[in-house]
């Protein structure tokens, strides 16, 4: 079920006049086009669970928390969801989100912890050839370009600027990213674009699922 392009106007709407009286006024239309897009991530939910293990899936809230935020306006502007994989060997998550203008598919690791970014980069530095092989195919370069993320601007503690894949080394996120245009999004086959660009980033997901559950000699950490 694809997304209407009334939807589509109504985040248009809503970006010109995020505030509460106006979104207080127009309840009822979000609270339509949110169905719409829970219907939406339900489908897309399905299409990945025939080719991957889905712990669970989440619809985000379209409040925004500006308890930090320069930014005070109270509402997002899109709609957005993601899946987490399931269990202990299954690394990395889905991400999309949809907006006028912005819509855009990710997956990765957007935030590991010292121990694990620690590890991922030795990993890296032993043997870069596994990453690389998946970054420099000719499918992941279609679809996801190259692989996005922080980095921090020299080579990490313990790691020499002269190693051969300090480029990844340096990574403090590993992120991909496809963009889509506003004809695509709403689009009858979007679901399926979605979920064919997911399973694209299954290969990258298996070798860092690999670097993150195995030692330096590949013996399983679990």
């Amino acid at each position: 079920m694809p997304l209407s392009s009334a939807n589509f106007n109504f985040l248009s709407q809503l970006s010109k006049n995020n505030n509460r009286e106006w979104f207080d006024a127009h309840k009822n239309e979000f609270q339509t086009y949110q169905d719409e897009f829970k219907a939406f991530h339900k489908e897309l939910q399905k299409l990945i669970e025939s080719h991957d293990q889905i712990e669970k899936g989440k619809v985000f809230r379209i409040y925004r928390d500006v308890r930090f935020s320069k930014d005070k306006t109270p509402y997002k502007t899109h709609w957005s969801g993601s899946f987490k994989r399931a269990t202990h060997y299954l690394r990395g998550g889905y991400y999309y989100q949809i907006e006028p203008r912005k819509s855009f598919a990710a997956g990765g690791f957007f935030g590991p912890n010292s121990q694990d970014l620690l590890h991922i980069r030795k990993q890296i530095s032993q043997d870069p050839d596994f990453l690389r092989e998946v970054l420099e195919s000719e499918l992941f370069k279609k679809y996801f370009g190259e692989l996005h993320g922080e980095k921090v601007k020299t080579s990490p503690k313990g790691f020499s600027a002269d190693d051969p894949a300090i480029d990844l080394i340096r990574h403090k996120q590993f992120l991909v990213y496809r963009y889509f245009t506003d004809s695509e999004a709403l689009s009858e086959g979007f679901v399926e674009m979605l979920n064919d660009t997911f399973r694209v980033m299954r290969p990258y997901f298996d070798v860092m699922s690999e670097m993150l559950t195995t030692d330096l000699n590949g013996e399983s950490l679990l």
